[in-house]
């Protein structure tokens, strides 16, 4: 390497356009070291054509799942249209980077993208992407990566719901054997979209204000002594609506989520409880 050529110029070229290193090195050369006029020559060449698509808007894609004993992993990836995102090697760095979170387990989207690209230690999952951007043409982020500890005696349900577009998944504690119902269960969260697992956990700020709306509805309609009893059912309906283990259970709507869990649990003759759920959507 020429004097004026250090690996760390290299290197910090690399990092700027995501462009290979022996390219970044040819490039350093031909401009006698000036950093600026090196990816001037890149951009002529056509190699840095991923840095002027970063600000493009990216709303398609999928979320990646990947899944072992311990633990599950989501990676969202997007993608400027639809056509990207269901193709084949698009899909191929989505599962890596799913492999990838799911053994590293990183703190944040920054951490994650800074690590070696599982398929190839030589570059960053960011410089990796940069790569898929070169090749696809479109901008390609990293929305989302998010880490899903196992509990021991849990079932976890995985539904991808158009190949990924939604991702649900649910925790049953009670047995490691459940997995039908978790399946049911994580199939309902993606059609009915609940935000609470039960009232409880709806925030307070949520409940006065539908304990307002419903007090508005109905002042001066109905006698002032059966005003409390209204209330409280148009806020038990929206509960049923907003809370998962109210809902009505979308294969048999007869019974709710709760109800279907614990009808379960006395077939198998263990207590069921659903403990926490999650559902990501692309965007």
């Amino acid at each position: 390497m020429s004097e004026k050529i250090s690996m760390q110029m290299v290197k910090e070229l690399r990092d700027t356009t995501g462009v290979g290193m022996t390219k970044c090195k040819e490039a350093l050369v031909m401009a006698d070291g000036d950093m600026q006029t090196a990816i001037d020559i890149l951009r002529k060449q056509g190699m840095t054509s991923a840095l002027k698509k970063e600000g493009r808007e990216t709303k398609e894609g999928f979320i990646g799942v990947a899944e072992d004993a311990h633990g599950i992993a989501l990676v969202e990836l997007n993608a400027e249209t639809d056509f990207v995102a269901k193709n084949e090697k698009f899909q191929e760095f989505l599962s890596a980077l799913a492999a990838q979170a799911l053994r590293d387990k990183p703190s944040s989207v920054d951490a994650f993208v800074k690590a070696p690209f599982i398929k190839d230690a030589a570059v960053t999952v960011d410089q990796k992407r940069n790569l898929v951007i070169q090749n696809f043409g479109e901008n390609i982020q990293i929305g989302l990566v998010e880490n899903i500890t196992k509990k021991p005696n849990a079932t976890y349900g995985i539904y991808l719901h158009m190949g990924g577009k939604i991702v649900t998944i649910v925790e049953i504690i009670g047995s490691s054997d459940v997995k039908e119902l978790a399946k049911d269960v994580a199939m309902h969260i993606a059609a009915e979209s609940p935000d609470y697992l039960v009232p409880e956990e709806v925030p307070h700020e949520l409940k006065s204000k539908e304990e307002e709306i419903a007090r508005a509805q109905i002042q001066g309609k109905k006698p002032e002594n059966i005003i409390e009893k209204i209330v409280e059912g148009k806020l038990k309906a929206f509960y049923d609506q907003v809370c998962l283990l109210s809902q009505k259970f979308v294969k048999d709507s007869n019974v709710t989520v709760r109800e279907t869990v614990d009808n379960w649990g006395k077939k198998i003759q263990k207590p069921l409880q659903i403990t926490r759920f999650w559902r990501r959507k692309i965007g």
